[in-house]
Formats: structure tokens, sequence, C-alpha cells
């Protein structure tokens, strides 16, 4: 009778300890639907979204929002400077900012080098704050009697190309000036950059 119950009792341990190990294994596979953390089922951690190809068309069109693209050979108007430049406006287009940008070049005809020294105007400030620039540039609304001043910040930086290098025979630079935009009815104005002759522009946008 003692040997039968000792052989019950093993055998129920045995029992019980066969369902405890099972339990515990069971345990630690846990459920998440078959996937490690971070490998997702590839066998290596997963990588971070690159951007779409729609995000990076956005970032390209910002970043040329300004206007870089403009055709060089869209000749607006061409003026005649002092000692052989030639001043070309390639595009005076009204931003939906309340603004107006001038895009344009300057050409070194003559037969000497060129500076910028006096495109920057007369007013010490702003020369002092923008060397080398063509912060002298303005626009004339002549219907409604207004003349208008290259944009400038707080510090009397303008909203215009400055360090502009002296120009060597044949060698030209590129510009840009941006201006208050005249009312939505103001289609044309008058154009002058010092020490180049006075031109007449129209405004598209």
């Amino acid at each position: 009778m003692s040997m039968r119950r000792t052989t019950t009792t093993r055998r129920a341990m045995a029992a019980v300890s066969m369902t405890a190990a099972l339990a515990l294994a069971l345990a630690g596979c846990g459920d998440d639907g078959g996937k490690e953390p971070g490998n997702e089922g590839s066998g290596a951690p997963s990588a971070p979204a690159s951007p779409s190809a729609e995000d990076k068309g956005e970032s390209q069109q910002e970043d040329t929002a300004a206007g870089e693209n403009v055709d060089p050979d869209a000749k607006l108007a061409e003026v005649r400077g002092e000692e052989g430049l030639t001043l070309v406006v390639t595009q005076v287009k009204r931003d939906a900012g309340g603004f107006v940008t001038v895009q344009a070049s300057i050409k070194n005809g003559g037969d000497g080098t060129r500076n910028s020294a006096s495109w920057g105007g007369q007013e010490q400030a702003i020369v002092q704050k923008n060397p080398n620039s063509v912060a002298g540039a303005t626009l004339v609304d002549k219907v409604g009697k207004k003349r208008y001043y290259v944009l400038r910040d707080t510090d009397a930086r303008c909203l215009c190309t400055t360090a502009i290098a002296p120009l060597a025979p044949g060698e030209t630079a590129s510009i840009f000036m941006q201006f208050p935009a005249p009312p939505q009815g103001t289609t044309e104005v008058d154009f002058n950059l010092p020490t180049f002759a006075t031109t007449s522009l129209k405004i598209s946008g």
C-alpha cells in the first residue's frame, strides 16, 4: 500500500511539473503577431521612410519660387548706362506677398573694368549696410504719382543683389530687386537704376 501511494504521488508531481513547464514556455512566446520588435519579420531593424517623390517636388518648387529660373533671353527692356554698360530687364512680376520683383542683368560692353559704386543710391545708411548693391533702384507709378524704393528690413539691409564684383570687359552680372507692389490697377511703371536711362516696364502676374 505504501509503495502504491509513493508511485501515485511521483506520477502526480511529474504531471504538475510538466504542466508548469508548458505554461511557462507559452508565456515566454507572447502575442506579438509573429513579429519581433523592430524587425517586422525582415530580420533587420526597419529604416525610416524616405521622402516621397511628391514631397521632393514640393521642396524643389519652394527653392525655385523666387524667380531663379528666369529665361535670360526673355528681354523686356534694354537700356544703356555709362561707360559701355547695358542693363537688360528679363522679368517684372507681381507676387502674392504684396511686392514686385525685378530680374535683370548688367553687361560690361566697354574696354575697362566697371564697378557698382553708384548703383546703391545716395542714402549713406543704405550704402554702408549694402555695399556694391543695386539698392538705389526705383519704380515710379505715374498714374498714382508715387515712387517706390527697394524694400529693406529693420537693419537697413535691402531685398536686392549685394556684393556685386567689379565687371571686367565682356562680363555680365545677374541682379534682382524687390519693391512694394503698386495698386492692382497699375500695370506699367517707370524703372530707374542710377547711371542708367529710365525705361517703362509692364508688370506681370
